[in-house]
């Protein structure tokens, strides 16, 4: 019997263990750890703001997991130790053949001086449900979207959030009353996927009436005067202001010795392995460098794929089969923009000349991600 550790129940965690178990059965003992009880499907965060989702309709127990035979322990992650193939939690330590770390990103508002309990993580279920309660009673004109750092996860959210926001403020009467605003340390939105990505994007705020403020790094926040000070000095007011925080590797994580200069997890770009044998990063938590030099952007997508790869050939290992598959890079978003409308695109991200195409909006790809959302929680629940 081989014991396959999964750390992590996020997306890339939840699909390597229900693929792992489908293909291994019961000979082999499958246990994925995570100091959090639920799931959370954070694609869902934009309806959530908008009070268009329930909480209890956007998150699973991950005791499910047990009624499909994979072991969930719901427990800190203290230490990993490569050298001894341990992992150790709170009350607990396991053995493992093989380990798959898909911790995920960790959320660091601390990072940003000055933050009161008066702004919005975008990030943070806690946060989102706060501003969809703030958002009904909201009298004032100024909101700011700031992006605090690079890299952020899902790439296309603070850009969902901005037209959403829009359409809200439109659907209540009061959009030209209100100034929307988002401010960016990028040079265009999503700037990963492609300059054309980026223009037609930036286009799309533009016709909305939402303020795209690029090059612009953030120092701090004066919450009691309700003022973004950032490293030019420039001074910007607003009567509510949503963020996304800045994000690191657990500190966990950091302590194994697995990370890298980037402070993330470098990975063999096609099967994920880490520079330790039997060991695997996949999602956030991994680091890919693309053929133009910039990195494989963080997004749910590409822990979706990375850990089909990887349960593929873990299972393959140790069935004795010669079935390998390798990640390609192809990844995929959706793009909320209101109006039962939603932009979709799709490409490689590791092709030599990257090429990324986004279709244009229609109520077609916008029921696409609902039928995604309901899909998601039947096939690994």
């Amino acid at each position: 019997m081989k014991q396959i550790l999964i750390l992590g129940g996020g997306m890339g965690g939840l699909v390597v263990a229900n693929e792992l178990k489908k293909k291994l059965g019961k000979e082999h003992k499958i246990i994925l750890i995570d100091k959090n009880s639920k799931h959370i499907f954070y694609p869902s965060f934009p309806w959530l703001m908008l009070g268009l989702r329930k909480p209890e309709k956007i998150q699973k127990p991950l005791e499910l997991l047990r009624r499909k035979g994979i072991i969930f322990v719901n427990d800190k992650i203290t230490k990993i130790e490569p050298e001894k193939k341990m992992v150790k939690t709170t009350r607990d330590e396991f053995s493992y053949d093989y380990l798959v770390i898909s911790l995920g990103a960790e959320l660091a508002s601390e990072k940003i001086k000055s933050l009161s309990n008066s702004e919005y993580n975008l990030y943070q279920f806690e946060d989102v449900e706060r501003l969809r309660d703030a958002l009904r009673n909201f009298n004032g004109r100024k909101v700011a979207i700031v992006i605090s750092s690079l890299p952020f996860k899902c790439p296309a959210a603070p850009y969902e959030a901005a037209f959403l926001l829009d359409y809200y403020f439109e659907k209540k009467g009061i959009r030209k009353e209100i100034n929307l605003q988002i401010f960016t340390p990028e040079t265009l939105p999503m700037p990963v996927a492609g300059q054309k990505i980026g223009e037609a994007i930036k286009q799309m705020l533009e016709e909305r009436g939402i303020i795209f403020n690029p090059e612009k790094k953030i120092n701090s926040i004066d919450g009691k005067n309700k003022i973004i000070m950032f490293e030019n000095n420039q001074k910007v007011q607003y009567d509510m202001l949503i963020y996304v925080p800045h994000h690191k590797a657990p500190d966990v994580v950091k302590n194994s010795k697995l990370t890298g200069e980037t402070g993330w997890i470098p990975v063999n770009a096609e099967t994920l392995e880490t520079n330790q044998k039997n060991i695997y990063a996949i999602g956030d938590i991994n680091s890919i460098k693309l053929p133009d030099g910039k990195m494989l952007p963080k997004a749910g997508v590409f822990a979706h794929y990375q850990a089909e790869v990887v349960a593929n050939n873990i299972a393959s290992e140790i069935m004795g089969k010669n079935s390998l598959k390798e990640f390609k890079g192809d990844g995929l978003c959706f793009l909320e923009i209101g109006f039962g409308k939603a932009g979709f695109a799709r490409g490689n991200f590791y092709a030599e000349k990257r090429e990324i195409n986004m279709k244009k909006p229609s109520r077609v790809w916008h029921l696409s991600k609902i039928l995604f959302e309901k899909y998601w929680f039947w096939r690994y629940f």
